[in-house]
């Protein structure tokens, strides 16, 4: 069968009414793939990192000889905090060393207060110092336990873009300063950089620890199911809002794809096809054609201008 693919707003171009799209929700199987850290090669379980993820709706003919591919939304999963970032960095008026790379947090903290190593304190060491050293020592824990193999995936905006290059070292002001640089001034340049960056791409995605929902850059759709590796706490569900009226498609499915790629589709993830269990509501179970480890349960609110409810 011949596929066909184009875009929704196309189909549905021309619409002027009130407010006639559509509600995605997508709760994914922990087994979905996790793009990898720019520049890394790609484990088990991971894509290149230039890599996107596509969600289509399925129409086929009336003669049943040819089928359409219809682009509904794009998005990236990622890990929800990336150490290897060079823009994974604290930013804001509460913290204490804005611009300054996480992974250097505990390091900083603990020269700040005088106690380099936690467990075993100066006699000066007050209280509070103590304390202090120990919220930092714990942060430094549990972004381990976020960026581990049981770490929480993130469903993101989609983005092209790319950092610039990290410098070669501390005084190299052509790049964002290496992580290694705590100085004020390589905080300040790296805070800068990162900004700049993010003010010229807001949908390249750059999570934080702080706030799991909040990203430092980028738009959060939701987590891949499972647990909060820091509390156990289940996550999980995405969600999209579109413009177009998700109705009467025989199915959908989500393609990974090469950002280079310019051709719709790309490798099949998941495919499946749809029931109504109620009016105005899709249900698509979506599976993988290569493995079961890879699922995802697919729930469209279709119409939402449109309410028929009587009271």
């Amino acid at each position: 069968m011949r596929v066909i693919a184009t875009s929704l707003l196309a189909l549905f171009a021309g619409c002027v009414d009130g407010f006639q799209g559509s509600n995605i929700e997508l709760d994914f199987s922990p087994g979905i793939p996790v793009l990898a850290s720019p520049g890394a090669t790609p484990g088990p379980g991971e894509l290149p990192s230039d890599t996107h993820f596509t969600l289509y709706a399925y129409q086929t003919s009336p003669d049943m000889t040819t089928g359409s591919l219809f682009a509904i939304t794009t998005f990236e999963i990622h890990r929800i905090v990336d150490l290897s970032s060079p823009c994974f960095i604290d930013v804001g008026e509460h913290v204490r060393h804005p611009g300054l790379h996480v992974s250097q947090y505990a390091t900083v903290i603990g020269q700040d207060v005088g106690i380099p190593d936690v467990t075993n304190p100066p006699p000066t060491a007050t209280p509070e110092q103590e304390q202090e050293a120990a919220t930092a020592d714990q942060r430094e824990a549990d972004i381990q336990l976020l960026t581990g193999p049981s770490g929480i995936l993130a469903v993101t905006s989609a983005s092209t873009s790319t950092y610039p290059a990290v410098a070669t070292n501390c005084t190299d002001t052509a790049g964002i300063p290496p992580p290694m640089c705590t100085d004020a001034d390589s905080n300040a340049r790296r805070l800068a950089a990162c900004q700049a960056a993010w003010k010229a791409d807001p949908n390249h995605y750059e999570g934080t620890d702080r706030v799991l929902t909040s990203p430092l850059n980028g738009v959060d759709h939701g987590m891949v199911d499972g647990q909060n590796p820091i509390n156990l706490s289940p996550v999980g569900g995405a969600g999209f809002y579109v413009d177009s009226n998700l109705v009467g498609f025989d199915g959908y499915a989500i393609y990974a794809a090469p950002n280079d790629q310019t051709t719709p589709g790309g490798t099949l993830l998941l495919f499946g096809t749809p029931t109504y269990p109620t009016r105005g509501v899709t249900h698509v179970d979506l599976a993988s054609p290569a493995t079961g480890l890879i699922t995802a349960e697919l729930a469209i609110f279709s119409n939402l201008g449109d309410d028929n409810v009587q009271f």
